[in-house]
């Protein structure tokens, strides 16, 4: 049977066959490295797509392995997706809030550090004190892009921030540079700091996300940064998706929830399963897993501590201190109270199967859609 067509200009900048980027997702329940890894990027870069490494979570050392790794599954383009934030300043509140500290964990507001406690105690988990995770020390984020840099990688994400600062590099080294935003003006910034690629990421979307539904937001982001591409991401689950974001005018899709649950994908299986049995109601927008808004599957945790209407901290504080309870949990077994991001189109996956079957029924699905069933239903005519 003959492989279907769907190419469109990002196919061409990219060096793949088909319009869909596998997205760069970081660490999820027991994955603590990420669910993005070598093997299942490597599985999409194969079927056609880009596979992207999900990379925040590894230190340089490991990201230059999981990239050597990676070319040794396949001889076709790939990405690296890394967070580029800036630091936020904690609260001067509580005991230790703001000024210099010997540890981190002395800028923690005292209520919060209190309550990371009582949460540990009222779910019946371990007294544990993980070591603070390196993302917090100061050239951490320098140090991966000398990686990314010295591999020369082929695609470069920016999953959060403005990856303008690199782009001269990343350019001279060939790298092509695509950068998420959730909204017009960072759009706007990314694309004239030298994004070659908007990714438009809606409202829908698992993990780290926005307020604007994508359907609102890829039109909006196209226009305002024209020339420049733009992919869209947030509810693309399956072919239908794929077409519909096509037709508001992005050149392909990034797509995270539905290679979730692949073959290939390192994510627990009790935490796959709460995917595939998850409806389109069963996901919430929280911080208290990384201080910035994520859409996970709901759990306990997440209704314990927004119950309490205790604050969260800012990016990346937050996930330091949260670690305490969930690497308890993780030590305990209570995989119900873990992390586990999922997009609102949770509700259409319902069984696990190789990234390639995945990554190919969509974009068969999409060309059917785009040659039959809409010319079929919708009557028009150029002017």
């Amino acid at each position: 049977m003959a492989r279907p067509v769907l190419r469109t200009p990002l196919c061409d900048l990219l060096g793949i066959e088909y319009p869909v980027i596998l997205a760069g997702m970081g660490p999820s329940g027991t994955a603590s490295r990420g669910i993005a890894r070598a093997e299942l990027a490597a599985a999409v870069s194969n079927a056609g797509g880009l596979g992207v490494i999900g990379g925040a979570a590894l230190s340089p050392d490991e990201l230059r392995q999981e990239i050597r790794k990676l070319r040794d599954l396949t001889d076709r383009p790939f990405g690296v997706d890394l967070l580029l934030p800036t630091l936020g300043q904690l609260p001067a509140t509580g005991s230790g809030g703001g000024g210099a500290a010997a540890s981190w964990r002395e800028l923690v507001p005292g209520d919060v550090r209190e309550f990371v406690v009582q949460l540990k105690q009222r779910f019946g988990l371990p007294d544990v004190t993980p070591e603070a995770p390196p993302r917090l020390a100061p050239d951490y984020v320098r140090r991966q892009m000398e990686v990314v840099l010295e591999e020369r990688v082929p695609v470069f994400a920016s999953g959060l921030g403005n990856p303008a600062p690199f782009v001269p590099d990343l350019h001279r080294n060939g790298t092509r540079v695509l950068a998420l935003v959730g909204n017009v003006k960072n759009a706007r910034r990314v694309a004239e700091g030298g994004a070659d690629v908007v990714v438009a990421q809606g409202h829908e979307a698992g993990g780290h996300t926005g307020r604007i539904g994508t359907l609102a937001l890829v039109p909006q982001v196209v226009d305002a940064v024209a020339p420049t591409p733009v992919v869209a991401a947030g509810g693309i689950g399956d072919g239908r998706g794929l077409a519909a974001v096509l037709c508001l005018g992005a050149v392909g899709a990034w797509v995270g929830t539905a290679f979730l649950v692949a073959e290939e994908s390192p994510l627990d299986p009790e935490l796959k399963r709460r995917i595939l049995e998850a409806s389109e109601e069963d996901t919430r927008v929280t911080r208290i897993y990384s201080g910035k808004t994520m859409r996970n599957i709901v759990n306990p945790l997440i209704e314990e501590w927004e119950r309490a209407g205790v604050p969260t901290l800012p990016f990346p504080f937050q996930g330091a201190i949260i670690r305490e309870v969930t690497l308890a949990a993780q030590r305990a077994g209570r995989k119900e109270l873990l992390m586990n991001p999922a997009g609102q189109i949770a509700g259409m996956v319902r069984r696990i199967r190789p990234a390639r079957e995945i990554l190919e029924e969509m974009v068969a699905q999409a060309a059917e859609v785009l040659a039959r069933v809409v010319p079929a239903r919708v009557q028009f005519s150029p002017p």
